[in-house]
């Protein structure tokens, strides 16, 4: 323990460049203590204050720059890479976009700061087409407010900072034993919570094979696409003749909907966990033939079917 905090010391600005970098990539890495540590180290004058906050600026617009030119370029492609591989899968697209879409540039100073979105904040206003000068502009801002966050605790508690590191490096390995089973708690923790929701969004599904044979021998199922218009910003393929009721929406509308009918909800999220929570809030309100569609919109053009252009204002109010 005694070398890391010899080499935090002597290569401090690496360090904190890269672990930064690697953190706004998407990698598990401890970012945000680290700062708060630079900011008690930087105390007694053991690295500067300025520089550690010019890396950490850096590294968080380059982190983010990456992710933020991807989703201008793939789109709804990345969104769905990222959530997938997501310790929350659906949350952390809905929430980015309702951030975004109320907030504009603005709202990447807020996704700094909100668990699951911070990464996913970057490739969504990518997707959602906001500008590179507006996008460095709030990137910079962003970063800039993270970071002097984080090394003002470090200079607020830097007193007990200095004694937290003079005891792990006394501990040697049981400190090093002590922080790799905290941080893989913290792992099992929230993996624990991503089965719970996979688990809560289990039901039976319709195929788009399914579905398609239902339409074409008459049976007429309401078809509903619960995406945001932000969803339709990254992709506006839809199946024809589908309803479009935001998901938020669903429970104030469902007394609208037919209870005779066959009901297909669908999206374009990871494992349709929108759709499926929409097909739970229609069987709360006491619908019975109610089921997500498996794969969403992905499914459908994949399969060949014909889709039409959603145009942001035409949805059912």
């Amino acid at each position: 323990m005694s070398q890391l905090i010899d080499l935090v010391s002597e290569h401090g600005l690496w360090v904190v460049f890269l672990t930064t970098l690697a953190a706004r990539v998407g990698l598990p890495l401890p970012a945000a203590p680290l700062l708060i540590v630079a900011g008690g180290m930087a105390v007694s004058e053991q690295i500067s204050m300025t520089a550690v906050l010019s890396v950490a600026v850096i590294a968080n617009v380059l982190g983010d720059g990456a992710w933020f030119y991807a989703g201008r370029t793939h789109g709804a492609r990345v969104m769905r890479l990222l959530c997938r591989i997501s310790l929350s899968p659906d949350s952390c697209v809905r929430q980015s976009e309702s951030l975004i879409s109320r907030w504009g540039g603005s709202s990447l100073i807020a996704a700094k700061f909100v668990p699951g979105v911070s990464v996913v904040a970057a490739p969504m206003a990518g997707a959602l087409g906001m500008s590179v000068a507006r996008f460095l502009f709030y990137g910079a801002l962003s970063g800039a407010l993270w970071s002097v966050a984080y090394l003002g605790l470090g200079l607020i508690f830097s007193d007990q900072i200095q004694v937290v590191l003079n005891a792990m490096a006394n501990a040697g390995s049981v400190a090093t034993a002590v922080i790799l089973i905290l941080v893989l708690a913290f792992v099992a923790w929230r993996y624990w919570r991503r089965a719970v929701f996979l688990r809560s969004i289990e039901m039976s599904r319709i195929t788009v094979d399914d579905l398609y044979r239902l339409i074409e021998e008459g049976i007429d199922p309401l078809v509903i696409d619960v995406r945001s218009e932000a969803g339709f910003l990254m992709d506006a393929r839809q199946i024809p003749g589908a309803l479009n009721i935001n998901l938020d929406d669903l429970r104030r509308r469902a007394r609208e909907l037919p209870r005779d009918r066959e009901i297909v909800v669908y999206c374009n999220c990871p494992n349709d966990a929108s759709a499926a929570r929409a097909a739970r809030i229609l069987a709360g309100q006491g619908f019975t033939r109610v089921r997500p569609l498996e794969g969403g919109i992905d499914a459908w053009v994949a399969a060949g079917r014909d889709t039409v252009v959603f145009e942001i204002g035409a949805r059912a109010r």
